[in-house]
């Protein structure tokens, strides 16, 4: 079993900015089994956290000379796009870990409903009484 803690991958990758002429900036990427985070290139600022409970999939990979290119659907239908080497494979990694995720909470779904569903044990029978 994965801990939340445990690094699954870590390296570059470009993240597109919201801004008007959506510059891709470069981050530091750190994936463990519940989300992603996201470092910028200056020392000391914040990371972004992108968790798995709030992304939908991962979408649109398109495959250029040198970049794989590919957007991160969010449950409230934000889209974000990315990209990253050819080689670092950094689509497959995410989408690796989130069906992982996802596969691992509908688990615990399961489990608590059945849980909960599960019939109450019969009462103990009254003992007899003697005549």
């Amino acid at each position: 079993m994965k801990t939340p803690g445990e690094v699954l991958r870590e390296g570059e990758l470009e993240k597109r900015s919201d801004s008007l002429f959506q510059l891709w900036k470069k981050k530091r990427g750190v994936l463990t089994p519940d989300r992603l985070r996201l470092f910028p290139a200056g020392p000391g600022a914040r990371p972004k956290e992108l968790r798995f409970h709030s992304i939908l999939k991962v979408d649109c990979v398109e495959r250029t000379g040198k970049y794989v290119y590919f957007t991160i659907v969010t449950t409230d239908r934000k889209e974000i796009d990315f990209r990253c080497a050819g080689e670092s494979c950094w689509n497959a990694a995410i989408t690796l870990a989130l069906i992982d995720f996802q596969n691992r909470r509908a688990l615990q779904d399961f489990r608590s409903r059945q849980e909960r569903a599960a019939p109450a044990a019969p009462p103990e029978p009254w003992p007899a009484r003697a005549p």
